[in-house]
């Protein structure tokens, strides 16, 4: 077998909560007075809660004391997570669902790298709450993707070396993550345009051919 275990990033791979990410963040722009759009949207996908604020008050007149952006945050995960309250195992696609199966019946290990704080949350409302053999997320590292660290967490928890480790990615931070931390990646979703990954794929069940 070509790898020991696969890492997943969460958001836009195992399920896709993006909306509500954008809801919440489109929350906070508006009582800031700062403009919020798809574009602005994009750069934050696979970037932690802290530096996504940051890139939303790149167009705010003031700068903003710690403190101040650090209520802002917590108030934006306040209300995302109330957002998260609609998820149920309905949210995960029947295809994602019997790859998972077919991957854990391989013998493959399989985690959880994912920069966001609410992995363990959302990993219950879908129904896999106990499933993966770990979770290495932003509640658990100092440095966020691009950084390999919640990549390397990951494979040190499950006790597998990064060169036997497959991680599956849908965001261009999340890829160059991988190739920092010396992994294989397969990318989905809009990271399948970018050249640094091992694989490209057009569905989430090409995983189990590039496992085998």
């Amino acid at each position: 077998m070509k790898y020991k275990a696969v890492i997943f990033d969460l958001d836009g791979v195992i399920c896709f909560t993006d909306d509500y990410h954008y809801q919440a963040w489109k929350k906070v722009a508006d009582s800031l007075g700062i403009i919020f759009d798809e574009v602005v949207n994009n750069r934050l996908r696979g970037v932690s809660r802290m530096e996504s604020l940051n890139i939303i008050l790149e167009n705010h007149p003031r700068k903003l004391k710690e403190e101040e952006k650090l209520a802002i945050a917590e108030d934006k995960n306040a209300y995302y997570k109330t957002l998260l309250t609609k998820m149920t195992p309905v949210d995960l696609s029947d295809e994602v669902r019997e790859t998972l199966l077919q991957l854990r019946e391989q013998g493959l290990k399989l985690a959880i790298g994912s920069s966001g704080q609410n992995a363990r949350y959302i990993l219950k409302r879908i129904g896999l709450g106990d499933f993966f053999d770990s979770v290495s997320d932003g509640s658990n590292i100092a440095n966020s993707k691009p950084d390999p660290e919640v990549f390397i967490k990951a494979a040190q928890y499950i006790g597998v070396s990064e060169k036997d480790c497959l991680v599956v990615e849908d965001a261009i931070a999340g890829i160059k993550a991988a190739v920092n931390a010396k992994m294989d990646s397969a990318a989905i979703g809009d990271a399948a345009q970018y050249d640094l990954a091992t694989y490209r794929m057009n569905s989430f069940r090409e995983l189990l051919q590039i496992c085998e």
